[in-house]
């Protein structure tokens, strides 16, 4: 009885960790059989898989519109303004950061002027002018990713200091944290 019990608490397990239907069977001897793929047609389901539930980012956003227009008009991949969004404010329109980057973008008092921003907690304003940003941040650093990334997130004179992604935690950390949302999305 308890190598039944184990037994089946390692099945469910797997279940849990893999997503599969899994199929029982009884012997004659009365002995528990289980699998994700039936043998014969004495095998009966016995727990249904679950339907995968999508992580909330992926989930459309009211925001998806603006993403998608400000993306056309800078030539900018959907899926990458969605990852920094994601990163960056956490789609908290009204988020303000310690150094005091503001909005969905979190872009830096600085660069409002020449992004045409007025207001930074307006949606439109700031997706528009992050995405013209990270598409100014792209030419400068020829299309590579990682460096653009880095430039958006510590500026590109730091970039240019180190040629390469600069040894910030924070910025290293925020570099892979869009690469993972970003793959994530696009090969969704």
């Amino acid at each position: 009885m308890k190598v039944a019990v184990y037994t089946l608490a390692i099945v469910v397990t797997s279940v849990l960790i893999s997503h599969a239907d899994i199929y029982r069977y009884i012997d004659s001897n009365g002995v528990m059989h289980f699998t994700n793929t039936p043998m014969s047609t004495g095998y009966e389901l016995y727990i249904k898989e679950r339907p995968e539930k999508k992580p909330e980012f992926f989930v459309p956003t009211e925001y998806d519109d603006f993403i998608m227009q400000a993306c056309k008009r800078h030539g900018i991949d959907f899926p990458l303004v969605k990852a920094m969004i994601k990163v960056e404010s956490n789609f908290d329109n009204w988020a303000v950061s310690k150094k005091g980057a503001k909005g969905l973008m979190q872009i830096m008092p600085d660069n409002y002027q020449k992004l045409k921003i007025q207001d930074p907690f307006n949606p439109w304003e700031n997706i528009m002018g992050g995405t013209e940003y990270i598409k100014l941040m792209m030419d400068r650093f020829s299309g590579k990713l990682p460096l653009a990334l880095a430039a958006y997130n510590a500026g590109p004179a730091a970039v240019e200091r180190f040629d390469e992604i600069p040894p910030y935690s924070e910025t290293e950390h925020y570099v892979k944290k869009v690469m993972k949302y970003y793959n994530l999305l696009k090969n969704y």
